[in-house]
């Protein structure tokens, strides 16, 4: 049997175990790749082989006889946070996860805005800077490969040694006032701004806000952050409202609402 056949099976003895489940007027699945919404695939599955245009709504809704929506994590964490967390209330909301990589979303209205090939919201990829190092298959300074989590860890091994493993261990050092590590946190704040200003200028959103495992150390540059970023708008855009986000588990709670943005 194929791997997503065994995932899927699973997902849908899951489902069937919930008492009443068929009173349900939808089920939502975020996945971690763009999708196609609209028939309910995902278009690229690196860390999921297998699921790559793998039919899985029709699967779930073959089995359960109930509609099914799929979206990328991200997309679906942003949902969560626009409807009811931080961005509650607001028309435009724009959500940003920096973690080990960097993603996001764009809600308006309590729709997600996925685009045509679903890659809306793939900001990994911006330019920052293309004066930088080539690491992957990403562009050349792709804020991903210079302000993600995987990013600070790098450039802590390379400017303070191989005793850093990770991004937390710059942040330690940070804390303890190591000048380097300072600098390393400095330079990706101001790129991590350079990326929310680029996409300020395409969106402008009422707000944007900010998730994942690198925000435990907002303290060290959350409002850097903020200061850079106001250097790189127009003078009527340097209101913007930056916040953390508040969820536990913005990927669930956001899955489980795709129906109703669905208008189920």
């Amino acid at each position: 049997m194929q791997a997503p056949s065994r995932v899927l099976d699973n997902i849908i003895s899951l489902v069937k175990a919930i008492p009443n489940y068929q009173q349900a007027l939808g089920i939502g699945v975020g996945v971690p790749g763009p999708v196609d919404t609209v028939h309910g695939e995902m278009l690229m599955a690196t860390n999921l082989p297998g699921f790559e245009h793998f039919p899985m709504t029709r699967t779930l809704e073959y089995a359960l006889n109930i509609p099914c929506y799929l979206d990328n994590d991200a997309n679906v964490a942003g949902l969560a946070e626009a409807l009811v967390g931080a961005g509650k209330g607001k028309q435009v909301v724009y959500y940003i996860t920096q973690s080990t990589g960097i993603s996001g979303a764009l809600v308006v209205n309590g729709k997600i805005v996925s685009g045509r090939h679903g890659h809306a919201g793939e900001i990994g990829n911006i330019v920052i800077d293309r004066n930088r190092q080539k690491y992957n298959h990403l562009n050349v300074g792709a804020v991903e490969n210079e302000a993600s989590g995987v990013a600070i860890g790098r450039y802590g091994r390379q400017f303070i040694g191989d005793s850093v493993k990770n991004a937390k261990d710059v942040f330690d050092l940070a804390h303890k006032g190591n000048m380097e590590a300072l600098k390393i946190i400095d330079r990706m704040a101001y790129d991590f701004a350079m990326m929310c200003a680029d996409i300020a200028h395409v969106c402008d959103p009422d707000i944007f806000i900010i998730g994942g495992g690198v925000t435990k150390a907002a303290d060290l540059y959350f409002d850097k952050m903020q200061a850079y970023y106001r250097t790189l708008v127009h003078t009527g855009m340097r209101d913007m409202d930056f916040v953390l986000a508040e969820l536990e588990e913005p990927g669930i709670i956001g899955a489980a609402m795709l129906p109703v943005s669905y208008g189920v």
